[in-house]
């Protein structure tokens, strides 16, 4: 074997380890946290190490089914936004109606249905369960007297919805909660798309959305 061919084997070799590398670099990359560290800190701050560490429990339950079913996504985060307190809008922001963001609902560690429903959309976003599957469903409830919020999963357009209530631990098919019945299902992300084409939107979404974007806590 000449000392030519050795050389370009070498180089060869070295090329691909580096592609592998860079390959493998940019797989890590795009496996962003769901909050970074500088909002972490910015949670902290403002709410207390308690807080941050209901944060990195989150992060860890959000990791433990990112490679899991649909299903198991719905139970993991369904489960975990469901520990958080109830507490009203008047109470914890003086507002009779506020779409808190999914880091005000935490840090705060209470909130109404909507702003459970809220979480829990976003956080199935993150982990890649597709949006146009996802509704927020007002429903009036045998239980209460006031508009009720659940979070419905369309595993199809024509499959029978799956709840996820705060009020309901458990995630049942629409046909096994009499307790409720629908009143109307939007999708803000869909909404949006809507929007371009001058309808209109929901201003609660609206006003949730530049919140989002402006990382409120």
């Amino acid at each position: 074997m000449s000392e030519i061919f050795r050389y370009n084997l070498r180089m060869f070799k070295l090329k691909i380890v580096v592609l592998l590398s860079l390959l493998f670099s940019s797989i890590l990359l795009t496996d962003e946290p769901y909050v970074d560290k500088d909002l972490l800190n910015e949670i902290a701050d403002k709410y207390g190490v308690f807080a941050k560490k209901r944060f990195f429990y989150l992060q860890e339950t959000l990791d433990s089914v990112k490679d899991k079913s649909d299903l198991e996504k719905l139970e993991a985060v369904n489960n975990f936004y469901n520990e958080v307190r109830y507490g009203s809008d008047i109470k914890i922001y003086g507002k009779s109606d506020y779409w808190a963001t999914p880091w005000e609902f935490l840090g705060n560690d209470r909130g109404d249905c909507e702003d459970y429903v809220i979480s829990k959309y976003f956080a199935l976003k993150h982990l890649g369960v597709d949006y146009k599957k996802l509704f927020f469903t007002y429903v009036r409830s045998t239980n209460f007297k006031e508009p009720h919020m659940v979070l419905t999963y369309f595993e199809t357009p024509k499959s029978e919805p799956l709840i996820l209530d705060n009020n309901n631990r458990k995630i049942f098919p629409a046909s096994q909660r009499k307790d409720l019945t629908p009143i109307y299902n939007f999708n803000g992300d869909v909404l949006d798309k809507v929007g371009k084409n001058n309808e209109k939107s929901h201003k609660k979404w609206d006003e949730l959305k530049l919140n989002m974007q402006r990382k409120k806590i």
